[in-house]
């Protein structure tokens, strides 16, 4: 269990870190934020490619850290459009 949530905030802390760096301009979020949203994103990205016929892939696949990023840079956008940090 202790594993799990480890190994979430890792990965959510690449997928939030590749969606900063895809979104253009400043943000001004820290690291806790980035991982926040990387696992939200993760979240977001995961329910979306699993509509998909090719994102259904159990444990780690190259199309669910795709599914990820893309759901951090949703995310992301919805995020800064709301607090006007753009």
């Amino acid at each position: 269990m202790l594993w799990d949530i480890i190994s979430w905030a890792v990965f959510g802390l690449v997928a939030g870190a590749i969606a900063r760096l895809l979104v253009p301009g400043r943000q001004s979020i820290g690291w806790i934020m980035t991982i926040l949203l990387g696992i939200v994103g993760s979240f977001v990205g995961g329910f979306l490619f699993s509509l998909l016929p090719f994102g259904n892939e159990p444990g780690f696949h190259p199309t669910n850290l795709i599914g990820s990023v893309l759901g951090a840079v949703v995310v992301l956008l919805i995020y800064l459009s709301v607090t006007k940090k753009a």
